[in-house]
This record gives structure tokens, C-alpha cells and sequence, in this order.
């Protein structure tokens, strides 16, 4: 991984909270903050974004301590699922991560610094079963996204509370939102509330909906009609 965060290369079952993340491929509210701009760290296509832009798809969810819970479940290693209030999750070790952020609409933000918990450290908690080869990551409302087992485990992966040193805002995934530097933003949901283990591949909310599988900015892999062979299940 180099400093601009890239790697070489249906019921849900949560019951709870919205399909808003960050750089979600469609929006019903979206907000720009400052005059984007070209440079040549980002990936085709990309604008730099000063200010952080937000978008929305339904509303943000009403944050309630006392019923949070984060969940790892499907093919963990034991059989058994693992789940921690918040309370708990929060007393895991915490992790920064300087990354770039890059959504599909075509903005970008160079060098945050995102703090929180390490997808590895969740990992080292609830291992995956040896079989694992993929990951959904599930979110308020039903929202999900997946993605190989490979990129969750990448060392940029965080389940990100803080940016910048500052406590992220409810608009922007508070009280937990995942950060994957080196995929598509909309790979990283906002409010995430658990992750599945899964022995196969199996498309999340938008990428049921014609975006790409994979997600890899790097390569501009922004809709489903680009999929080559094996890129994913098909639609």
C-alpha cells in the first residue's frame, strides 16, 4: 500500500438502520463543499474536493447508545457470532490511518487522517472461518457492501469514529462508518452496524443496482457493464 492508500493488486440480517454513505452513486441530498480541482495523485477521472461533501440517501439515523451493537456473524472460525455494545467497541484498540477517500461521483479528498478500529484487529477478535473469501458489510437501514475477503483485510481498512482527530458527525457516519482507502468510497458505508463472513461472493446494495463489484478507482471501475469474467456474480 502507498500513501494514497492503494493495494496492488436478502433479508437483512440486522434488522436496524441508512443506505447514506459516503460517495453513494445516487443521492437525494447532496451538499458540495468548495471548487473541486485536478491534480495528478488521483485516480482517473477524479476531481480534488476541498471541504467534505455530504450525501445522503433517506435519512440519518437517530444514534441510540443503549441498543447499538456491532456483530461479526456467517462463517466465523468458532460457528459462533461475536458482538460488542458500544462500550465495548469503543474500548478496542484504536488505529490511525492517513488515506485518500474517493467517491464514484467523481470527488476526492488527498491525506485525512481517519481513526478508529482496524478491520485486522476485528479479525483478530472474530476470525473467519479458513474457507472466507469474501466480506458484507451491513449498515443502518439494510445498506450493505461487499468486497473480497483481501480488501477488508488491507492494512488501510478501518472502521473509522474520528477524522482528523475530530469525532466524526452523525451526517458523516457517526457513530461508526468503514473507510476502505484503495476501493470506491460507496465500498465503505456510513453507520455500519456488522460484518458476515461469506464463503462465496454476493452483490451489496449498490452493487445490485449496476455499479461495479470490485470498485477499484484505479482502474475507473465504476459500473457493472465494465465487469470482466469473474469479477462477480452475476446480475
Amino acid at each position: 500500500m502507498d500513501a494514497s492508500g492503494r493495494v496492488a493488486g436478502h433479508d437483512h440480517p440486522l434488522r436496524s438502520v441508512t443506505m447514506e454513505d459516503m460517495g453513494q452513486p445516487e443521492s437525494g441530498v447532496h451538499r458540495d463543499v468548495g471548487m473541486p480541482e485536478i491534480s495528478p495523485e488521483l485516480p482517473p477521472g477524479q476531481r480534488l474536493q476541498r471541504g467534505w461533501p455530504v450525501t445522503h440517501y433517506g435519512p440519518v439515523p437517530k444514534f441510540k447508545p443503549e441498543r447499538w451493537e456491532f456483530r461479526v456473524f456467517g462463517a466465523t472460525a468458532d460457528g459462533d457470532k461475536r458482538c460488542w455494545n458500544h462500550e465495548e467497541f469503543s474500548a478496542l484498540p484504536f488505529s490511525t490511518v492517513v488515506a485518500d477517500l474517493h467517491c464514484v461521483t467523481k470527488f476526492s479528498m488527498l491525506g485525512a487522517e481517519w481513526g478508529g478500529v482496524a478491520a485486522r484487529t476485528v479479525l483478530e477478535l472474530a476470525p473467519p472461518a479458513p474457507h472466507v473469501t469474501h466480506v458484507m458489510v451491513w449498515a443502518e437501514y439494510g445498506y450493505s457492501a461487499n468486497m473480497r475477503l483481501a480488501d477488508f483485510a488491507a492494512e488501510g481498512t478501518i472502521f473509522a469514529t474520528h477524522k482528523d482527530g475530530e469525532l466524526l458527525t452523525a451526517e458523516h457516519g457517526f457513530p461508526l462508518r468503514l473507510v476502505v482507502p484503495h476501493l470506491y468510497a460507496w465500498k465503505g458505508p456510513k453507520w455500519v452496524r456488522g460484518v458476515e463472513y461469506m464463503t462465496a461472493d454476493r452483490r451489496g446494495f449498490w452493487e445490485e443496482r449496476g455499479y461495479h463489484n470490485l470498485g477499484d478507482p484505479w482502474t475507473e471501475q465504476r459500473y457493472s457493464y465494465q465487469e470482466e469474467p469473474g469479477d462477480g456474480p452475476e446480475l
